[in-house]
């Protein structure tokens, strides 16, 4: 079965930067979506943005746009999440998924990702 690993989280001053990796192993052919879905104490699942395996169309939630990207390294099944000019709204644990289908809508839905990385902590001090 299809496993992701995350790292790259830890404690950060608000304005700093962080990147998050999720390492895939076992990948079907089939996923088609990797994306990144972050929850706070108290507070629901939220998306916070996805990328295309194959062609690397890339989607972001409006809290996080323009502040954090999504990319990957299909050489080393590899999905990014650079995090710049964090805030302390931006303290979480943050969770890589993966999804079957290389979705046009449907990326910002947690319930559309068949698999789930262990979430790693992201702690932004103000």
């Amino acid at each position: 079965q299809m496993q992701l690993v995350e790292s790259g989280g830890g404690l950060v001053q608000a304005g700093g930067s962080l990147r998050l990796a999720c390492v895939a192993s076992g990948r079907p052919s089939s996923v088609g979506t990797m994306g990144w879905f972050r929850q706070a104490p108290g507070k629901e699942r939220e998306f916070v943005g996805a990328i295309r395996w194959v062609l690397p169309i890339t989607h972001y939630a409006d809290s996080v746009k323009g502040r954090f990207t999504v990319s990957r390294d299909t050489a080393k099944n590899t999905v990014y999440l650079q995090m710049d000019s964090l805030k302390p709204e931006d303290t979480a644990v943050y969770y890589c998924a993966a999804d079957r289908q290389a979705r046009y809508s449907g990326y910002d839905w947690a319930d559309n990702y068949d698999y789930w990385g262990q979430g790693t902590q992201v702690t932004v001090s103000s």
